[in-house]
């Protein structure tokens, strides 16, 4: 039994409150349970030197905690981010881009920025979920002010954790649960089912091809239930 009286297959309660940021060409809150995220989206009409005359755009992120986001004070990545920070700000800015056509943005860089408010698991797939409603407000805002011809969003992307816990497989944990799992997974698809990326570690004991697959079949119901919360929110 899950101490948060959900079954294994149920989701937290997941929000998505757009515009948040009145500044952000876009932005979106992300609410899993306690897990909260402020998500936005900023233009800028010149893309990294090193793509410069390859006729296309890019899309990046950042990924912060704030210091009291957790249930003890943690330190502002001042001078560097941490190994963790800068693999979370990778499996964003990737995830993004993967659903993203880049030669129908040129010359235009989007940087998602996530800056976690509350920390209770989860917070690097609220980020990728969260962060794909900013882009795509975005890119929307873009295309009202006919910067570009048409929205280059391919299609919907969202992610969710899956783990191993009390020897269950069960979808989108909290802290608690993550921090006692035997397994861990976070699953990164689409709308049409296809995946951009799975994370993946046995906690302790190496786990069977079995277990995997349920973890798998629970992921993609659940990224299923948030890319219908996504479609919803945005009027699709």
């Amino acid at each position: 039994m899950r101490k948060s009286g959900r079954k294994n297959n149920q989701l937290r309660d997941i929000e998505f409150v757009t515009n948040f940021n009145p500044y952000a060409e876009g932005s979106c809150l992300v609410k899993y349970g306690n897990t909260h995220v402020v998500c936005t989206a900023s233009v800028e009409e010149k893309v990294p030197s090193w793509l410069k005359g390859q006729e296309k755009g890019w899309v990046t992120a950042e990924y912060a905690m704030l210091p009291r986001s957790t249930q003890t004070r943690v330190q502002r990545e001042v001078k560097k981010p941490s190994g963790r920070t800068q693999e979370i700000q990778r499996l964003i800015g990737r995830s993004l881009r993967a659903v993203v056509d880049l030669e129908k943005m040129k010359d235009i860089c989007i940087t998602i920025d996530c800056d976690v408010l509350q920390a209770d698991g989860g917070t690097r797939v609220a980020s990728v979920s969260g962060g794909f409603i900013a882009m795509y407000l975005a890119l929307n805002r873009l295309v009202k002010e006919k910067k570009l011809p048409e929205n280059p969003i391919r299609e919907f992307v969202a992610a969710v954790s899956c783990d191993i816990y009390n020897g269950k497989a069960v979808l989108d944990v909290d802290y608690e649960e993550d921090s006692n799992s035997q397994v861990d997974m976070n699953f990164i698809m689409t709308e049409s089912g296809k995946i951009v990326e799975i994370q993946g570690t046995a906690e302790g004991e190496p786990f069977e091809e079995k277990e995997f697959n349920e973890l798998m079949k629970l992921g993609k119901e659940g990224i299923k239930q948030i890319i219908a919360k996504q479609k919803d929110v945005l009027g699709c």
